[in-house]
């Protein structure tokens, strides 16, 4: 489903527009696309295409780097997981996926990651192994500035997302925010997938990135188990000319998500799966890059609030039998522990 959601931006934060007609039309489009599949496109939503195209551009840049160049910010546990990862390092279901990465607390495939900085004692104990600022390259000289121009500006578009789940759900449209997702742990990935000839045949598998669900809202690889990711919504970036992500039907049959110009693909994740009380389901997905070309996908996750306690809401437990199907979870608690589990270095 492609969703036009340039006239509900428009709309959404304004209380007086909550009936309008053309809002409740992208609503019901939402709350079919987040129940059928979990998965679904965006146009007209508002970020420059220079701006989408150039973090596209200095992702590639940096992943042509020379090896001992992209080292020069390595990924360890001192740096709170943040900084580059090589292929092989990231593990899904017990097998390396086929990707390096610059994370800000961990990476998936080929990949450049940003996460929220976390100052130290921010959230005492609970954050500490992840407390630390992202390491930026030094090369391309732009990197850091359009990564947080384009940050700021996703994070701005996720939030406005989320407040017409909030409404398809039955809730109020500020339901995701304040002690939720009001001050959201976003993470961004910057993925480079390699040719497969490319990649040594030690190191060779089939897949870039394993099946997996995300922690967060946007698409995320890790390893694959109950309540893998615990995330809300992800906004994919990813190279037009390529057709490599996958998505897993209710059949559980493997089926393309090609990319469409000039739009994000979006996936729900498994937070909020808890909090609709499984009214929203968070899709397998998984990439294969058999392109002869390096792909690049640029993967924004709009996640809870680090210490926020996830929990299915009322009005999601009056629409399915007025009982919780899920337990509590904090979501710093659970994405701790599938960092700590999920780096191999």
């Amino acid at each position: 489903m492609n969703l036009d959601i340039s006239g509900y931006l428009e709309k959404i934060d304004d209380p007086v527009m909550v009936d309008d007609k053309e809002l409740q039309d992208v609503v019901r489009q939402l709350d079919k696309a987040c129940k059928e599949a979990g998965f679904f496109y965006v146009k007209n939503h508002g970020i420059p295409d220079s701006l989408v195209k150039g973090v596209k551009d200095v992702t590639r840049t940096f992943f042509n780097l020379p090896y001992e160049d992209k080292l020069k910010i390595k990924l360890t546990a001192q740096s709170g997981y943040r900084g580059y990862q090589r292929v092989g390092e990231n593990i899904t279901k017990g097998k390396p996926d086929m990707h390096e990465a610059i994370d800000s607390l961990k990476c998936d495939k080929n990949m450049a990651q940003c996460y929220r900085e976390m100052k130290p004692e921010e959230y005492g104990s609970l954050g500490q192994s992840l407390e630390g600022s992202n390491l930026w390259p030094c090369y391309p000289p732009n990197f850091k500035v359009l990564m947080e121009e384009y940050i700021y500006l996703l994070r701005d578009l996720s939030r406005k997302i989320m407040r017409g789940i909030a409404l398809a759900l039955g809730g109020p449209p500020d339901a995701f925010e304040r002690e939720k997702a009001g001050d959201p742990f976003w993470v961004m990935r910057l993925i480079g997938y390699p040719i497969s000839s490319d990649i040594s045949e030690i190191q060779h598998t089939d897949t870039g990135c394993g099946a997996h669900t995300d922690y967060g809202t946007t698409i995320t690889i890790w390893m694959l188990d109950k309540f893998l990711l615990v995330g809300l919504l992800t906004l994919v970036n990813q190279d037009v000319e390529i057709n490599a992500l996958q998505v897993q039907n209710k059949n559980g049959e493997w089926i393309s998500a090609p990319p469409i110009p000039d739009t994000f693909v979006c996936n729900i994740g498994d937070m909020l799966k808890i909090w609709s009380n499984g009214l929203y389901e968070s899709t397998l997905h998984r990439v294969i890059n058999n392109s002869s070309k390096y792909r690049v996908s640029v993967a924004f996750f709009y996640e809870p609030n680090f210490d926020a306690s996830v929990e299915p809401f009322e009005f999601c437990k009056q629409k399915t039998g007025g009982i919780a199907k899920f337990d509590k979870v904090v979501y710093g608690e659970h994405l701790v522990n599938k960092v700590l589990n999920n780096f191999v270095y």
